[in-house]
This record gives structure tokens, sequence and C-alpha cells, in this order.
């Protein structure tokens, strides 16, 4: 089934973002992924099915792969194995939903970028240099970094995350635990890229997300999906163009095309986009894992 909007009645929401609902359950938090997509910052009215499952499903095969790098929030993901009172919406959160321990998040989006790309391109053009970080000069578009830089950003509650230095990232989260999403980013990230690569995958770059519990640095979110990381396929990758990505670029595509003017309400898509969609989503999986989602 497809999912706009998660319903349990009698279990307290406590958030709602553009993609996912987050429930308080006892001590836990329980986020659900539904198919709801966002463009320029607009949630449109068009579920893409199987997005939250994809979303879920791999986070669920990055947080076990690294569990033993950096710890995860994960408690449970088999409906099966949650409290009883969420047993009855098991249509709902089946394959798509996470019990999670209830970290406090840290203000601070951790970015790592290993490929020129996106808004580190666009920054490079001007300056020079991304985020700040001076980097070779003649680089081209989608060109592979020297190695992987990590940039922090803000989270911002409206608009759009801004970039900042490591300085004013130890301002706001403390100079231990900077120093920590500083090494664990990065390797994080090595990590998952080369597994990647080696599945036909390149991992341009990724937004990880870190909290605290029990004062101690906790991965918490998503992991390395097409909605936090930008996929590209090896074989249409190339250097001095934007390769096409494992996510919603169809819809952006189609959104440009169609000149909206990228203001509420959305638009609805057509029915050949929603597939072209979905089945980006599905691909990204099925090569990372190496089997199709089920």
């Amino acid at each position: 089934m497809t999912l706009m909007e998660t319903k349990l009645p009698g279990v307290k929401q406590v958030g709602r973002g553009k993609v996912r609902d987050i429930f308080e359950v006892g001590e836990n938090l329980l986020i659900v992924a539904t198919d709801r997509l966002s463009a320029f910052d607009v949630v449109l009215p068009d579920p893409i099915p199987d997005k939250g499952r994809v979303l879920t499903q791999l986070s669920r095969f990055w947080f076990e792969r690294f569990h033993d790098v950096v710890p995860n929030h994960v408690v449970a993901t088999e409906v099966a194995d949650f409290p009883d009172v969420l047993k009855p919406f098991a249509d709902q959160l089946e394959g798509r939903s996470m019990l999670v321990r209830k970290a406090k998040p840290l203000p601070v989006e951790c970015v790592v970028r290993g490929y020129l790309a996106g808004s580190g391109w666009n920054d490079y053009q001007k300056t020079g240099a991304v985020c700040g970080i001076r980097l070779p000069a003649g680089m081209k578009q989608a060109e592979k970094l020297p190695q992987p830089i990590f940039t922090p950003s803000t989270k911002a509650t409206a608009g759009h995350d801004e970039n900042i230095t490591m300085e004013q990232a130890a301002a706001l989260v403390g100079g231990d635990v900077a120093t920590e999403i500083g090494v664990a980013s990065p390797d994080l990230y090595a990590r998952a890229a080369e597994y990647a690569r080696e599945r036909g995958v390149i991992i341009a770059d990724t937004k990880f997300e870190f909290g605290l519990y029990d004062g101690k640095l906790m991965w918490i979110d998503e992991a390395l999906t097409p909605d936090s990381s930008r996929f590209w396929a090896v074989d249409e990758y190339r250097v001095g163009i934007s390769p096409p990505s494992f996510d919603k670029q169809f819809v952006r595509d189609y959104l440009l095309s169609i000149k909206w003017d990228k203001t509420p309400p959305a638009p609805h898509l057509p029915a050949e986009v929603i597939k072209g969609t979905t089945e980006r989503y599905r691909e990204a999986y099925r090569l990372i894992t190496g089997k199709p989602l089920d």
C-alpha cells in the first residue's frame, strides 16, 4: 500500500516532517517513512509508491552494516518486535517504520562530499573553494575530490540549511562533539562509498544526522538513502556534466518543464513521472543491497 499520512489512533504523534511521521512509544520513538515527496521545499500531492519502504529498508541495511563503527538509534525494525500498541497498525507500518532510541539531535547537519556537485560545484565556480575549503584549480563538474571533505551546515526550520565552519559547529555542539562528528562522518562516507562503488553506485555526497544518547554520540534519522545522498550509476557517470541521480530527479525535471513557480499548492504528477521516480528508488535499493525490494 502507499501511505501519505500515518494514522495511529491512541499513539502520541510528536512530529511530522516532509516525509516522516514521528510518534512517542514509551521511552522510544517510532519513525514512519511515508511515500510523501517534496520538491523545492513543497510537499507534492501525489505519493511515490515504495519510496518510504526504500528509505527505511536502505537505512536499515546501512545501520546494520556499520553498527560497530558508530552506534545507531535502531531498537527494532519488524512490527512483530514492536510494542503491542502498534501491532493493530501493521498494514501502515510494515517495512517502512523503525522503533528507535530517543536521542537528543545535534543542531548540525553533517555533510560529506566526495565529488564536486550541486551547491559545492556552484561555490567552487565562484570562489575556487567549497564551504571555505580550497580545492585545486581547474576541476570540472562531478569530478572526484582529492579526498572527501566534511562540510557541516545548520538545520533550518524554514528555507534552506546554511553551510558553517568547523569553528561554528564547535560553538553549537561543543569542541569534543564537533571533533567526533568530524571524524565519524568522513569515515562512514568512505566505507559506504567503497562498498557502493563495487556494486555500481557512486555516492557523490551524503548527509548524516547524529544525536546524543546517555552523553554519547549516536547515528540517527536515516542512513545513506536517495533522499539524504546523491547517488550516481557508475555506468552513467561522466566528468563535466551533472550525472543522472537515483532520487526525485524525474519530478524536478517535470516541474521545471511546466514552469511551476515553486509555491504551494504543487501540481499533480503524471503517471509516467511517478512510475519513473519509483523505479529509480527501487533500483538504488537493488544495486546497493544486491536484492530487489520485496
